[in-house]
């Protein structure tokens, strides 16, 4: 059910981060993950941010286009206890978040870890299990810890979850209940490859897997160096309350069943700190919000029954439309930093 993987790091940078240091160590990130990855630099990008952002990404595509590829290469991109669960319609909640086994010889029970017990967790093909095993993760990924038996637990820092879903159309699935959609950073796709990267892969791929010649080019020490850096961006209150109405607008929207969660107005002004420095800046624009809103919206919202939008469109749609509007018609503050 699940897999360690252990990596020895190579440093690309030493000493206390600053700009330069930031944009040196997420640059090897990202070039190590595209070794595996190529042709999906948005992908790339939305991994880094959800790391970084201390968030968790859910990757949702149909099979075989590289989804548990890329969990696998930003897991093996960082030195940090990695665990893969294969989510299975009999997994259970014990398998994922750690049992007590009774010892007969100390006459007491024993609590034995589960496999969310990682730095790094690759659920793969998450909504394959049935909601129960599901909300195993929903401690784990909002509050780093696991109760059981009345006893609480701490995971390690940094924790990241990484879900790979298959779309719910097809066969097996089931739908992830909407607080553990909440819980999820961004919902990202991968989306096949144009030709040329489909025939490269092809050629390089014949005799030879990307992911045996990965090494890690961070440790879990610089993560946290690094999100500590981003955490210090600056976001004045006009962006934090341009934030504010841009999730409210979904609440009120009338092709809009269930709108954005104040989590999810954090986890964006967080994701869009990172953006703004991985573009290279200390403060962070509008713009970035706008560019982030539909990965980080359009998985927590529901759309309305019955509205023309709805009749016109699947529920995809209706609700990439309606985060359209939303950016266009919310008033962009004019001073952002």
């Amino acid at each position: 059910m699940h897999q360690d993987q252990q990596t020895t790091a190579r440093r690309p940078v030493e000493g206390p981060v600053d700009a330069a240091a930031f944009a040196a160590v997420t640059g090897a990130i990202a070039a190590s993950i595209t070794t595996v990855i190529d042709g999906k630099p948005e992908a790339v990008r939305a991994a880094l941010v959800c790391l970084l952002a201390e968030g968790h990404l859910l990757i949702e595509d149909v099979p075989g286009v590289g989804k548990t590829m890329l969990a696998r290469a930003l897991a093996g991109s960082v030195e940090a206890t990695v665990r893969r669960i294969q989510f299975t319609p009999d997994l259970l909640p014990g398998d994922v978040t750690g049992v007590s086994v009774y010892d007969p010889a100390e006459r007491r029970f024993e609590f034995t870890p589960g496999a969310v017990f990682a730095n790094i967790v690759i659920a793969d093909e998450i909504n394959r299990s049935s909601p129960k095993t599901q909300s195993a993760l929903l401690e784990a990924m909002e509050e780093g810890q696991v109760t059981v038996d009345g006893v609480s637990r701490a995971l390690p820092d940094p924790f990241l979850v990484v879900a790979t879903q298959n779309p719910l159309e097809m066969e097996g699935t089931y739908a992830l209940p909407e607080a553990q959609r909440d819980r999820f950073m961004m919902r990202i796709s991968m989306g096949y490859p144009d030709a040329a990267d489909e025939a490269r892969m092809l050629r390089q791929r014949d005799d030879a897997n990307p992911l045996r010649a990965l090494s890690p080019v961070i440790t879990a020490a610089q993560v946290a160096d690094l999100v500590a850096w981003a955490r210090s961006v600056h976001v004045s209150p006009s962006v934090e309350e341009y934030a504010v109405a841009l999730a409210r607008a979904t609440r009120s929207h009338p092709d809009l069943r269930l709108g954005a969660s104040p989590r999810a107005t954090l986890q964006l002004v967080r994701a869009a700190k990172v953006w703004a420095a991985l573009e290279g800046r200390e403060f962070v624009i509008p713009d970035d919000l706008v560019t982030l809103l539909e990965p980080m919206f359009a998985h927590r919202l529901i759309p309305a029954r019955g509205t023309s939008v709805t009749r016109a469109r699947s529920g995809t749609d209706a609700v990439s439309h309606a985060l359209q509007g939303i950016a266009a018609a919310v008033r962009v503050p004019l001073a952002a930093h």
